[in-house]
């Protein structure tokens, strides 16, 4: 289910934000609302997002943490496979 780097971003930009629209969604991960709503639904069938209905809007939240903390976890692994220092270990020499 997190193999496709659409559903990646979708994660990522519901990290973010209480709840979101699929227009609000696509324009943040460039994509097209059509596009978009099937990954979505792909998401909701797997209970990684969940709905709110307002009319005749629909509203995305993640339904926990869980798909988060893989993304973040994943993102943080690529990182230190690139060689170097990762970027996640720079913030920690801030204060220095």
């Amino acid at each position: 289910m997190l193999a496709d780097a659409t559903r990646v971003r979708i994660i990522l930009a519901l990290q973010g934000a209480e709840e979101l629209s699929v227009n609000s969604i696509a324009e943040a991960v460039k994509k097209s609302p059509a596009g978009v709503s099937q990954h979505l639904a792909k998401l909701r069938l797997a209970r990684i997002v969940a709905t709110r209905q307002e009319g005749q809007k629909v509203f995305y939240r993640l339904e926990n943490e869980h798909a988060s903390r893989l993304v973040a976890d994943a993102i943080f692994q690529a990182e230190h496979s690139l060689g170097g220092t990762p970027r996640h270990h720079h913030a920690d020499r801030v204060g220095e």
